[in-house]
């Protein structure tokens, strides 16, 4: 197992259906749940223990979480409010050395609790039309809202891997 792609890379090939949506809206509902056990008995070295030589530690996951999360459901309202608009990146890495990603991750898990309800109340809501909605990445270009499901659900995922592989390493 890669420690950076602990789950390896997002993939999907074949037509996103709802079926298929709502399988990835229920990974995206779940992840704080996920999250919040993945951490809840570590202590504050452990929190600050980086899953890999050069990656970001279980802190810095976390708060990321909450930053990329709230970014991808604003992304999502955007697609689904407006015809295919320009979405605004942001530098992740510059993000995680902010002092707020130095705050209890208990804020972060909060946040991503009532963010995810939200989330995955809005996902649920959307018809097959809406899936085919995109919206531009000015680095990654156009992305439907289907496949951003995918990337999301496969996203929690990921960064949830990077902590339990790390606590399992480990021995915590």
């Amino acid at each position: 197992m890669e420690a950076r792609y602990p789950i390896g890379k997002f993939q999907f090939e074949g037509e996103i259906t709802k079926s298929v949506a709502e399988g990835w809206i229920k990974e995206i509902e779940a992840l704080p749940g996920l999250l919040l056990e993945a951490v809840r008995n570590m202590d504050e070295e452990q929190l600050d223990t980086a899953y890999r030589t050069d990656g970001w530690t279980v802190r810095q996951v976390v708060h990321h979480l909450a930053d990329s999360h709230m970014n991808a459901y604003i992304r999502f309202k955007l697609a689904l409010t407006e015809d295919n608009p320009v979405i605004k990146p942001y530098d992740e890495g510059k993000w995680a050395e902010l002092p707020d990603n130095k705050l209890p991750v208990d804020i972060s898990l909060s946040l991503l609790e009532a963010l995810h309800i939200r989330w995955a109340n809005l996902l649920y809501s959307i018809n097959s039309a809406d899936l085919k909605k995109t919206y531009i990445h000015p680095d990654s270009g156009e992305v439907s809202v289907g496949e951003n499901i995918g990337i999301y659900s496969w996203h929690g995922r990921h960064h949830l891997a990077h902590i339990t592989s790390l606590s399992n390493r480990q021995g915590w």
